[in-house]
């Protein structure tokens, strides 16, 4: 996939992708150095099997305090 970078501003850039022109603000210290206005950039995506698994166990974790939390906190008859 091809993006072009239609212009920056504040350290953004401002990356239009696909013949829709669909926006994308990404900030200009991701991109490559010597990226500027009219710049074209190849763009691809992959899966993170692993870095999934982690997300999904800390999110995991988190709403298990919050079911722990929510126990403690309720009132008892």
């Amino acid at each position: 996939m091809r993006a072009v970078v239609d212009r920056i501003e504040n350290e953004t850039a401002v990356l239009l992708f696909g013949d829709e022109d669909s926006k994308v603000d990404i900030p200009l210290k991701l991109l490559p150095a010597g990226t500027r206005e009219g710049s074209f950039l190849q763009v691809s995506f992959s899966l993170d099997p692993a870095g999934e698994s982690v997300q999904r166990e800390k999110i995991s974790g988190l709403l298990e305090k919050l079911r722990n939390k929510k126990e403690r906190d309720k009132p008892h008859p």
